[in-house]
C-alpha cells in the first residue's frame, strides 16, 4: 500500500485515523492505544511516510506491534504468556561458558546480577550449567516466572516479545520491565556471546545486518512499553 492520506489524527478512543477514517489491523480490527503517548507515537509513524511512498513495515515497528496485541495477543493473552514463559525452562543467564576465562568472567559480571535481582524478587532458585547440556529448572521457578507473565496485559506482552525472543532470557526481559536493569545493560547482557564472538573473528556484513535487525526490534520493544505505561 501507498500512501494516499493527508493527514492523520486521533479520536476519543485512541484511534488512529487517516482523512478522518479509521485505521484498522490487517484483520480489520480498529487500531487503538492504550495511552496517549503510544498513540501519539504510533500516529508519528504513518505521519512520517513519504507522499506517494509504499509502506514499510520496518519503519512503523510500533504499529506492528500494536497489531500483534490487538490480533495476536488479544485474544489469548494467556496463552501467548505462556509461550514466552517457557523461554524461562532454558534461559541464557542459565548456561555459561566453560573456557575461555575472559568470556567466562564476563558472564558472571553481567548476568549473575540479572539472576540474583530474580532469586529475590520471585523467591526462587536458578540452576546454573556449564555448557549448553539442558539443565532442568525447579518447577516452582518456572511456575513464579510464569506467574509474572500472565499478569501483563496484552501490550505489555507485545513489548516484552521481542526482548525476550531476541536475548532468549525470560528473566533480563522481567528485569528491564520492572526497572531493575536499564535497557543498555539488558541488551549487553543478551548481545555478550556476540560481541565476544565478534571480538575475536570480526563481523562480517551478513552478522552486521543481522545485529541491526536485532537491535532495531529490541529498541521498538522497550519503546513500546514505555508508551505503553506512560
Amino acid at each position: 500500500m501507498k500512501r494516499f492520506w493527508k493527514t492523520v489524527s486521533i479520536d476519543a478512543e485512541r484511534g488512529i485515523r487517516l482523512d478522518e477514517r479509521p485505521v484498522r489491523t490487517p484483520g480489520r480490527l480498529p487500531l487503538t492505544l492504550p495511552t496517549d503517548a503510544l498513540a501519539d507515537a504510533v500516529a508519528d509513524e504513518w505521519r512520517t511516510v513519504a507522499e506517494g511512498a509504499e509502506i514499510d513495515p520496518r519503519t512503523m515497528p510500533l504499529t506492528g506491534l500494536a497489531n500483534a496485541a490487538i490480533e495476536r495477543i488479544g485474544p489469548d493473552p494467556v496463552r501467548f504468556a505462556a509461550g514466552l514463559a517457557a523461554f524461562g525452562e532454558s534461559d541464557l543467564l542459565c548456561y555459561r561458558a566453560e573456557s575461555p576465562d575472559d568470556l567466562v568472567a564476563r558472564q558472571a559480571a553481567l548476568w549473575d546480577p540479572l539472576l540474583d535481582w530474580a532469586r529475590q524478587r520471585y523467591d526462587v532458585h536458578f540452576e546454573v550449567a556449564a555448557g549448553i547440556m539442558h539443565r532442568h529448572q525447579p518447577p516452582a521457578t518456572i511456575a513464579r516466572l510464569r506467574e509474572a507473565m500472565m499478569a501483563r496485559t496484552a501490550y505489555e506482552l507485545a513489548g516484552l516479545a521481542p526482548i525476550v525472543t531476541i536475548g532468549g532470557s525470560l528473566v533480563a526481559a522481567l528485569a528491564l520491565f520492572e526497572g531493575a536493569a536499564s535497557p543498555d545493560a539488558v541488551w549487553r547482557a543478551i548481545e555478550l556471546d556476540e560481541d565476544w564472538q565478534a571480538e575475536q573473528w570480526g563481523r562480517d556484513d551478513l552478522s552486521l545486518g543481522a545485529l541491526e535487525s536485532r537491535r532495531r526490534d529490541f529498541t521498538a520493544g522497550v519503546r513500546f512499553l514505555e508508551l505503553s505505561a506512560a
